[in-house]
């Protein structure tokens, strides 16, 4: 995942680590809480709303390679419940962990004499750039595989009517009587039937008292 694009050190989700040096096993602890960037999580599905507050909790750690980033975000995530599409919400956190590499290192921590080189390697690869770390797409991966895929109100939501959408939740006892439509052609055959008959006895009726008049 190497990038030409330099951070800019202006944005919430880029540290610095000049504070940390390059002294393999030193330490920083970070706490910073920022604004959400937008689509953080699963479009159209549950994710952390565009501006709400995401506390970060970061530690550095300085290796041969590069430096080690181990955090955790937390945030208030939005969505709707794919059953009753009612809103919810939900307590997210995250945790991620990923080596930021000295651009002038290889995968071992050795110096190399032209970094980037091996491009199919450092496709695979976050780096430092002048001391500098982007964390948003580690942080959006992170968000990602923390929030679930089918959110629900509750485990046992048992969703909305097939035949009306009334959110069954409000009213278990909600149904709708089953009528087979074969059945309900057959009945509306007989109800057929019997009009057929009581005009055929009305018929026979009216000609008994027409007889009997003569």
């Amino acid at each position: 995942m190497a990038s030409n694009a330099r951070h800019d050190h202006r944005n919430p989700l880029v540290f610095d680590t000049h504070e940390l040096g390059r002294r393999p096993g030193a330490l920083q602890r970070l706490n910073r809480t920022i604004d959400a960037p937008g689509d953080l999580g699963l479009q159209g599905v549950i994710g952390v709303p565009e501006g709400a507050p995401v506390e970060l909790e970061l530690r550095l750690e300085s290796v041969m390679e590069g430096v080690l980033v181990t955090g955790t975000a937390r945030a208030q995530a939005e969505g709707e419940c794919v059953r009753c599409l009612e809103p919810l919400g939900l307590e997210l956190e995250a945790d991620f962990q990923e080596l930021f590499s000295y651009p002038d290192a290889d995968d071992r921590g050795r110096v190399i004499a032209e970094p980037g080189d091996d491009v199919e390697d450092d496709e695979d690869r976050f780096f430092l750039e002048d001391g500098l770390f982007d964390l948003e797409p580690l942080l959006r991966d992170a968000v990602v595989l923390a929030l679930p895929m089918q959110p629900v109100c509750q485990d046992d939501c048992p969703g909305l009517c097939s035949e009306c959408g009334a959110r069954l939740a409000d009213d278990p006892d909600h149904h709708h009587d089953a009528v087979d439509i074969r059945w309900a052609a057959l009945q509306g055959l007989a109800g057929t039937m019997q009009d057929g008959e009581k005009d055929e006895m009305s018929g026979a009726e009216a000609g008994v008292d027409e007889k009997q008049e003569k």
